[in-house]
C-alpha cells in the first residue's frame, strides 16, 4: 500500500503516475492537489474492484438509463440492490398502473416522535422512464427469479436524520425561471411541500468549482454542462468506460465538497445503511455477490467509509424507527416538478426524455417496460423475456479504461443539418400561433445563429440549449404578445412538461371512492383539464348523490377542483339545478393524498372538521363554522350536537370579542334552520343562547371600554343579546342583567358612544325624542362637528342589534348634508364615505331603502319637499287629554249612526225585538246576565253549574273571591281555554 492507499499491482498504476507527475508539475511538488488527483484514483480503484458490483448513476440521466439497460442484458443479476426508501418496496409494483413519471410517497399526517409543528410529514421519490433506476425496477419485477432489495434509509429515518437547523434546500446557481403561462409554479406544486429521495443525485457541492465548470465549459447552468461533458461523452460507451468515469466523477464532487458537516454526515450514515443491509441480506439468503447489482448515485459510489463493500466493518447500528404511522402511495409528477424540486434548469428533464427516445432508435437498445404499463409494446416485452433467458458469461477484469478517456479530445458530432432544420420551422410555427410575427427569415436566423452559438461554445453540433438561445435571440426581441414566451416554446416542442398518471388500480380506496359515486356524470374524470359537469336533478333524481360528493371535494380538496357555477348549499336551501367545473384529474395528487386520512369522504371531512373543531385555536366562531358544515355537507345530527356542546365551552373561556360577528352570523343561521327544519330546538343551541347572553352582559362593558375592539365587534355583542333576547329570557336569563351591563358601560370613542345611545334607545332607556337633541347637539358644536362622522359610523353599525333605528340614522345623515356648509362638509365627507364603506358596507341597503321611503322619487318635488322630522308631530296622547268626555260610550254611539248595517247583523243572528227607546240605559258588566238569562244559562250548563241564580238582594263576589267561591267553574274554564 502506497501512502493514498492504492496498490502496486493495481490496473490504475499508469495513471496514478501520470497524475503524480503532473500534480507536481502543477504543483511544483507533493501538496493537496496530489492527494486529491491520487485520492481520486483510489476511490475508483476500490469501487471497481468490488465484488458486489457498483452500478453509479445520475439522477433521471438518459446516458445511466442506457448504461443500464445494457448492462441488465449482459449480467442478468439475481438480485438489484437499488437507493431508494427500503419502507417503499411494495409500491413499486403499482407502476405498472401508471404513466410515468410519477412519484412514490411516504405521507405521515400524525406525528409521533417528531416534533408536531413539522405535520404532516411527506418523502417523494419520482420516477421517470429515461432513469436507470425504472430501467432496474422494470427488469427485478418482469423477470422470473430477480429479486429488487431496496436498501437506503427508511422515510422515518429520513426524518430522524433531518437537521432542521440547517436550510434544506440547495443552493444552486441555475435560475430555476418561470414561463410566461406560469406552468412551472402549477406542476412544481404536484409534489408540494415533500421532501425528496435524492436518488442518484450528482452535482458539485463546492461553488467555485461549478462557477468554474460552467464558465471554462461556456455554457449558462449545470444541466447544460452535464449534457454536453457527460451525456453525450458516455452515451455510446462501454460499461466500463462508463463506470470508471461516474466514480471519478463522484469522487471529484466528494473530494472537493465545502464542509457542510451535517449533510456530510447524512451522506456517509445513509452509505453506512445501505451497506449495513446489503451485508445482511447477502448473509440471509446466501446470495453470491457476483450474481448481485448495486444501484446507486455516483456521490455515494465513491464512499470512503469504513463500512464499504461486502468486507467492510460491521459497527453501525440502525436506530429503531418511531411510533409514527406512516401510509404509502403513488402521486403524479411531472417534468416541471421534479426540476423545481432537485434544482435543476427548466426544461432540463423534457430534453433528456427526447434524448432518451433519440439514443434509443441510434444505438438500437431495446429497453425494459414494465408489463401493462400505459405505451408498452406486447412484442418488445416478448423478446424482452427472450433476452433475459440467456446465461450470462462470466466477464474479464475491468481494465484502465480512464487514461485513454481523459486523454481522448471531445468528439465533435457532425452537424445534422434535417434535425436543426425541422426544430427552427417548428418553433417559427409554433411562435406564430401564440402571438409572435414570426416568417421564414426567422427560421433562417434561428438556424444560422444556433450554428454560430455552438461555434463560439466549441461544438460543432448545436445542442438544445445552443437552438433555445437562438430562438430567443432571433424571435422574441423584445416583446412577448402572448402567454408563453419562446424559451418556454421550445421546451415544449423539445418534448414539453411531461405530467404522469396514477392508474385507477394503484389509486387508495377513498379516490377510487371518488371516481365510482361520480360514475353518472359520464366524464372522464381522470383526465387533466377542466371539465363541465351539468346535474339536473330534477329530471336525473341520481345526481343527487354526485351533488353530495362535489360539495364535500370543494370542502376539502384546493380551490379550483371542484368549482360550482349553478348552484348553492345552504343551511335548508338545496338546488335543483347545478352546473360544475372539475379538474379532478389535474388535482389527483391532493385527492390521493386524501385517502391517507380515511377510506371515504364522510370520514374524512368529520376527521377534518373535529381537528378544526377541537384544535388549539379554536374559537366559538369555528367551532360553530363546523357545526354548521357538519349539517351542510354530512347531515349528521349526532356530529352537529356534539360540536355545539363543544361550542359552548369554547364560548364561555373566550376573553375577547375578536369572533362576536363570525358568532352571530352563524348561531342565526343554525337559529333559523332549526326552527324550519326540526319541531323543537336542539337542546345544545338553546344552551348556548343562555350561555351567550350571559357571556356577552359580562363582556359588553369591558368591549366598550377596550380600544382594540371594534365598534363592528360591540355591534356584533349587542346584535346577539337583542336578537337572542327572547329566546335566553325564556330560557331562564334575566333582563336586569343587560340593563346594568348597559348602565355600566361608559365608552369614549365617538363610534362606540352613538352605540350605546342606540342600545339605550332599545331598552327603552333612552326616548327617540333624546337621541334626536342629541344629534342636533353634535352638530351645533363646532368642536365636535370633525368627529360627526365616526358618531355617523356607530349608527350605521346600531342597525345590526337595532334595525328600527334606520329612519333616526337617515335623519342625522340628512341634517349634517342638510346644515353644515361645504367649507365644513367636504373635509370630512371622504372619511365619512371610507368609514361607511369599509365597516359597514352589508348595512348600506337598509340604509338605501330607508331614504327611498323618505325622500320624493321624482327630482322635481325634491324642492317643495319637506322632511317628514321637520313637521309638527301632533302628540296624540295630549290630545286625548284636552278632550273633554262624551256622554256615553262611542262604541255603543256607531249603532244608530249606522242603522242598516245593525239591522243586516240583526236579521243575519234571529233577533226580532227591534231597536230600544233612546232614553232606555244599555246593560253593562253583570247587568247583561240578568238581560239575556237565556245565554247565561247556557254558559252555565256548558259549565257544569247547578246553582241557580242567586238571590237578587245577595252581594256579587269579584276578581279573585269568584276563583275561590266557584273553583268548579275556574277549573272548566281552564280545561275549555286550553283545548282551544
Amino acid at each position: 500500500m502506497n501512502r493514498t492507499g492504492g496498490t502496486p499491482d493495481s490496473a490504475f498504476s499508469a495513471l496514478r503516475g501520470q497524475l503524480q507527475e503532473a500534480a507536481a508539475t502543477f504543483a511544483g511538488g507533493p501538496d493537496a492537489l496530489e492527494s486529491i488527483l491520487l485520492g481520486m484514483v483510489d476511490d475508483v480503484d476500490r469501487a471497481v474492484r468490488e465484488p458486489l458490483e457498483i452500478f453509479p448513476v445520475c439522477h433521471h440521466s438518459p446516458a445511466s438509463a442506457l448504461a443500464m439497460a445494457r448492462r441488465l442484458r449482459e449480467k442478468q443479476p439475481k438480485v438489484v440492490y437499488l437507493e431508494l426508501c427500503e419502507d417503499m418496496a411494495p409500491l413499486l409494483t403499482e407502476l405498472r398502473n401508471c404513466r410515468l413519471p410519477v412519484a412514490v410517497q411516504a405521507f405521515a399526517g400524525d406525528v409521533d416522535g417528531f416534533p408536531q409543528e413539522w405535520a404532516p410529514l411527506s418523502v417523494v421519490a419520482p420516477i421517470t422512464e429515461a432513469s436507470a433506476e425504472y430501467q432496474a425496477i422494470a427488469y427485478a419485477l418482469d423477470t422470473p427469479g430477480v429479486e429488487l432489495v431496496l436498501v437506503d434509509r427508511s422515510s422515518d429515518h429520513v426524518f430522524q436524520w433531518d437537521p432542521r437547523n440547517e436550510p434544506t434546500a440547495k443552493d444552486t446557481d441555475d435560475d430555476p425561471g418561470t414561463s410566461a403561462d406560469g406552468v412551472p409554479e402549477a406542476e412544481a406544486a404536484l409534489h408540494g411541500e415533500a421532501v425528496g429521495v435524492e436518488i442518484g443525485d450528482l452535482r458539485p457541492r463546492f461553488a467555485e468549482l461549478e462557477e468554474h465548470l460552467l464558465r471554462h465549459g461556456k455554457v449558462r447552468h449545470w444541466s447544460e454542462w452535464w449534457h454536453q461533458y457527460v451525456e453525450v461523452p458516455l452515451g455510446d460507451g462501454d460499461h466500463d468506460t462508463y463506470r470508471q468515469v461516474m466514480f471519478l466523477i463522484g469522487s471529484l464532487f466528494r473530494r472537493l465538497a465545502p464542509g457542510d458537516g451535517a449533510r456530510v454526515r447524512v451522506d456517509e450514515d445513509r452509505e453506512r445503511y445501505m451497506w449495513t443491509r446489503m451485508r445482511a441480506h447477502l448473509a440471509a439468503t446466501g446470495t453470491d455477490p457476483e450474481d448481485c447489482l448495486y444501484v446507486c448515485g455516483a456521490f455515494h459510489a465513491a464512499s470512503r467509509v469504513e463500512e464499504f463493500g461486502v468486507h467492510g466493518a460491521d459497527t453501525f447500528e440502525i436506530s429503531p424507527r418511531t411510533a409514527t404511522t406512516w401510509q404509502y402511495g403513488l402521486i403524479p409528477s411531472s417534468h416541471a416538478a421534479i426540476e423545481a424540486q432537485f434544482g435543476l434548469a427548466p426544461g432540463s428533464v423534457s430534453i433528456a426524455s427526447t434524448e432518451w427516445t433519440k439514443a434509443l432508435k441510434r444505438t438500437r437498445v431495446q429497453p425494459y417496460r414494465l408489463a401493462g404499463q400505459a405505451g408498452a409494446k406486447k412484442s418488445a416485452a416478448k423478446k424482452a423475456r427472450g433476452v433475459q433467458a440467456a446465461v450470462p458469461a462470466q466477464e474479464p477484469p475491468a481494465a484502465d479504461r480512464l487514461s485513454g478517456f481523459l486523454r481522448r479530445p471531445p468528439v465533435l458530432d457532425a452537424l445534422d443539418e434535417a434535425e436543426l432544420l425541422g426544430w427552427s420551422v417548428d418553433i417559427v410555427r409554433a411562435a406564430r400561433r401564440n402571438g409572435y410575427l414570426a416568417s421564414t427569415a426567422d427560421a433562417i436566423a434561428v438556424f444560422e445563429t444556433s450554428i454560430l452559438l455552438a461555434g463560439m461554445r466549441d461544438r460543432a453540433k448545436p445542442t438544445p440549449y445552443d437552438f433555445q438561445d437562438a430562438a430567443v435571440t432571433c424571435i422574441e426581441k423584445d416583446t412577448v404578445p402572448g402567454r408563453r414566451d419562446v424559451r418556454r416554446l421550445v421546451e415544449i416542442m423539445m418534448g414539453g412538461d411531461r405530467i404522469g398518471q396514477v392508474g385507477y388500480e394503484a389509486l387508495p380506496p377513498l379516490a377510487r371512492d371518488v371516481y365510482d359515486r361520480l360514475a353518472p356524470l359520464e366524464l372522464k374524470l381522470q383526465q387533466r383539464g377542466v371539465q363541465r359537469a351539468l346535474l339536473d336533478m330534477a329530471s336525473r333524481p341520481e345526481l343527487r348523490a354526485c351533488s353530495d360528493v362535489l360539495w364535500m371535494l370543494r370542502r376539502l380538496l384546493p380551490h379550483g377542483a371542484a368549482r360550482p357555477i349553478m348552484g348553492e348549499r345552504r343551511l335548508g336551501e338545496r338546488s335543483i339545478q347545478e352546473s360544475w367545473d372539475l379538474a379532478l384529474g389535474t388535482h389527483q395528487r391532493a385527492l390521493i393524498e386524501l385517502g391517507y386520512e380515511g377510506v371515504s369522504l364522510e370520514q374524512v371531512l368529520e376527521q377534518r372538521l373535529r381537528q378544526e373543531a377541537y384544535g388549539p385555536r379554536a374559537t366559538a366562531a369555528t367551532v360553530l363554522a363546523a357545526v354548521e358544515d357538519a349539517v351542510l355537507y354530512l347531515g349528521s345530527r349526532r356530529l352537529a350536537d356534539e360540536l355545539g356542546t363543544h361550542a359552548l365551552k369554547v364560548l364561555a373561556a373566550e376573553r375577547s370579542v375578536d369572533g362576536a360577528p363570525e358568532v352571530l352570523r352563524r348561531v342565526r343561521a343554525l337559529l333559523a334552520y332549526y326552527r324550519t327544519s326540526e319541531p323543537v330546538l336542539p337542546s345544545w343551541i338553546e344552551s348556548f343562547a343562555k350561555t351567550g347572553y350571559a357571556h356577552y352582559c359580562t363582556l359588553l362593558p369591558t368591549a366598550f371600554r377596550d380600544e382594540d375592539a371594534t365598534v363592528g365587534q360591540v355591534a356584533a355583542m349587542l346584535g346577539f343579546l337583542f336578537s337572542m333576547e327572547s329566546l335566553a329570557l325564556s330560557l331562564g336569563c334575566d333582563r336586569t342583567q343587560l340593563e346594568l351591563a348597559v348602565a355600566q358601560s361608559h365608552p369614549d370613542d365617538p363610534s362606540k358612544t352613538a352605540l350605546l345611545w342606540a342600545a339605550q334607545v332599545q331598552l327603552g332607556t333612552l326616548p327617540r325624542a333624546e337621541l334626536r337633541a342629541r344629534c342636533e347637539a353634535l352638530l351645533d358644536n363646532p368642536l365636535v362637528v370633525p368627529a360627526y362622522p365616526r358618531y355617523l359610523s356607530g349608527f350605521v353599525h346600531a342597525l345590526e342589534p337595532v334595525p328600527g333605528l334606520a329612519d333616526v340614522v337617515v335623519e342625522a345623515v340628512s341634517n349634517a348634508f342638510g346644515r353644515l356648509p361645504d367649507a365644513v362638509l367636504l373635509p370630512w365627507l371622504p372619511l365619512l364615505i371610507t368609514t361607511l364603506r369599509s365597516g359597514a358596507a352589508d348595512l348600506a341597503p337598509l340604509l338605501i331603502r330607508e331614504a327611498g321611503r323618505i325622500f320624493p322619487g321624482r327630482l322635481e318635488a325634491l324642492d317643495a319637499w319637506v322632511p317628514p322630522w321637520r313637521l309638527q308631530q301632533p302628540d296624540p296622547c295630549a290630545a286625548r287629554r284636552a278632550q273633554p268626555a262624551a256622554p256615553g260610550r262611542r262604541g255603543a254611539a256607531l249603532l244608530p249612526a249606522h242603522p242598516a248595517a245593525c239591522d243586516a247583523v240583526a236579521e243575519l243572528l234571529g233577533c226580532t225585538e227591534g231597536w230600544s227607546e233612546p232614553d232606555t240605559p244599555s246593560p253593562t258588566g253583570v247587568g247583561l246576565l240578568a238581560t239575556h238569562p237565556a245565554t247565561c244559562d247556557a254558559v252555565a250548563e256548558l259549565l257544569g253549574c247547578d246553582g241557580g241564580w242567586v238571590a237578587a238582594t245577595s252581594p256579587s263576589p269579584s276578581g279573585a273571591a269568584l276563583t275561590t267561591l266557584h273553583p268548579t267553574t275556574a277549573r272548566a274554564l281552564e280545561s275549555l281555554l286550553a283545548g282551544t
